[in-house]
């Protein structure tokens, strides 16, 4: 199941290039051309989501792109992550949309390439974007032969957990079974911490937590899960994986592995839990582990960990390009926000990427020695290919995704039955 793009394979270790030498020639790529003003200077906007106060990795981007073009001034807007999909849309209805926007692969996000390059929303984009698309996954960058959004990362979506606060409270291992999972539970409950964070009030997190479960209930055994989806030859009603995964979020939640109130809870619980050490971990994108160290001791250790497998199966997880970069069909500033989205993909951009973000490089994760990371734990899986790319992002509207965070929220607040929540999905789906 290993997604690797021959064309990324080519362009080697690139973490290990030279920044300086790097940001030289980002300071021969930003000359302004059709977008200046007449005096040298471009500018252009980039809107991004983010799901705390700290530096977002998009920030730092900007600003390195800004300090190595001194005439170039990128205007960034920030945006919360929890409505970010619903306020892009709007932005590109209206046509007050950035000229540079963060997307996602696929179909099953508001924030999707697909659906708004079919609304006719995003630019095509060039030879570079094309060459990162992982191999296999054409489908949820590309229409019609035209990519979309180039591939920022390659994400792992487990648990990121604090090793040093689980130590600190008994917890040498992270739990390998379902059975020594509970127990750390209710050791935690007892001490009044969690092993989990989720924020339950935000969509998002609700619905990556369901999919992280997921990866061991549904495509661990049956990886092609969404391909028979597609073709009618199951439903999520009648998915005893996708069944098992809710009621381990039901499990989950009676079991004290929650924090308290987490039905209500948004990303702050999450970032304040493990930065504080009230929580071991939460189901989030394994780079928001670097945004929270920034706030977390020394001695937080954050690993990324597969959630338990049931019934002693093996260890899987959810690991694909989370994130793309997209140009605003409609903006005045297009050569300019292209030699940006072109910059992004080069050595340079991508090192302080991964510093930044902590997301891998999608051009070199292969490549990368990972032993002293926060992935140290999941190599093997990565390397086995032990892992199934996001559902959501193959999925085919956003509808579907939005019935599973609706469903998970409703679940934890007993609104909802697990039955309704997998009809409401199929539902979605629209066949």
């Amino acid at each position: 199941m290993t997604q690797h793009s021959s064309s990324a394979r080519r362009r080697g270790a690139i973490i290990a290039a030279p920044l300086i030498g790097a940001l030289l020639l980002a300071g021969c790529s930003a000359s302004g051309g059709a977008d200046d003003d007449g005096s040298g200077a471009t500018e252009f906007s980039f809107t991004f989501a983010t799901s705390n106060n700290l530096e977002s990795p998009y920030e730092t981007l900007a600003k390195a792109y800004m300090d190595a073009n001194p005439d170039v001034t990128i205007t960034t807007n920030p945006t919360p992550n929890d409505k970010y999909g619903e306020t892009i849309r709007t932005q590109f209805q209206a046509g007050n949309a950035a000229d540079v926007v963060q997307t996602t692969p696929g179909s099953g996000d508001a924030r999707g390439i697909i659906p708004l390059a079919e609304a006719g929303f995003l630019e095509p984009l060039g030879e570079t974007a094309s060459s990162l698309v992982p191999a296999g996954s054409e489908t949820i960058f590309e229409i019609d032969g035209e990519v979309y959004g180039q591939p920022m990362d390659f994400t792992i979506a487990a648990v990121v957990a604090s090793m040093g606060t689980a130590a600190m409270n008994g917890l040498d291992e992270w739990p390998a079974t379902e059975a020594e999972l509970y127990d750390a539970c209710s050791a935690l409950q007892a001490d009044g911490k969690s092993l989990l964070a989720l924020a339950g009030a935000a969509g998002p997190n609700a619905g990556l937590t369901a999919q992280g479960i997921a990866a061991t209930r549904v495509y661990a055994e049956t990886p092609d899960w969404n391909e028979q989806r597609a073709a009618g030859e199951t439903t999520f009603a009648e998915s005893e994986g996708w069944a098992d995964t809710l009621q381990t979020i039901l499990d989950l939640n009676e079991g004290g592995c929650f924090q308290p109130g987490a039905e209500g809870g948004g990303f702050d619980a999450i970032t304040n839990g493990l930065a504080q050490g009230t929580s071991v971990g939460s189901f989030i994108p394994s780079g928001a582990a670097i945004e929270i160290a920034k706030a977390a001791p020394a001695e937080a250790d954050f690993k990324v960990q597969p959630f338990p497998a049931a019934d002693g199966g093996e260890p899987y997880i959810v690991a694909s390009s989370n994130y793309t970069i997209s140009i605003n069909a409609a903006s005045k500033k297009k050569d300019a926000a292209a030699e940006f989205v072109e910059w992004l993909a080069t050595p340079e951009a991508q090192k302080i990427y991964y510093e930044a973000s902590g997301e891998l490089p999608i051009s070199s994760y292969q490549d990368m020695d990972l032993s002293d990371t926060i992935y140290s734990t999941v190599v093997d899986l990565l390397a086995e290919g032990s892992y199934t790319p996001l559902p959501n992002n193959i999925w085919p509207n956003p509808a579907v995704y939005e019935a599973l965070q609706v469903g998970v929220q409703g679940l934890l607040t007993g609104q909802k039955t697990i039955d309704q929540v997998l009809q409401d999905m199929d539902t979605a789906w629209g066949d």
